[in-house]
């Protein structure tokens, strides 16, 4: 079910309700009770359900398989920084 936002003109309370589509926008405001409260427009949010898709560009499939071989990398440089530290002992 839909989040609405409404506001009152008479008193400028802000407040949301779970509402179902089919139902009548509210008009009584419940902080001050008067007939006065209006359903806002506000951005439409959406979930994305089933398989294919990610929440996100960052979790996808592909950038995780892109991610593997920079963790291989990073282990041969510090092997190598290792050689050199044990070069500059000697002298």
């Amino acid at each position: 079910m839909p989040t609405y936002d409404y506001a009152c003109d008479a008193c400028g309370h802000e407040f949301e309700r779970v509402q179902r589509i089919t139902e009548k926008p509210l008009k009584k405001c419940p902080k001050c009770n008067k007939d006065k409260a209006r359903r806002m427009i506000g951005g439409g949010g959406f979930i994305l359900k089933g398989g294919g898709w990610e929440s996100d560009l960052y979790s996808g499939p592909s950038n995780k398989a892109s991610s593997a071989p920079k963790s291989e990398s990073k282990s041969e440089s510090s092997s190598s920084s290792s050689d050199s530290g044990s070069g500059s002992s000697s002298d």
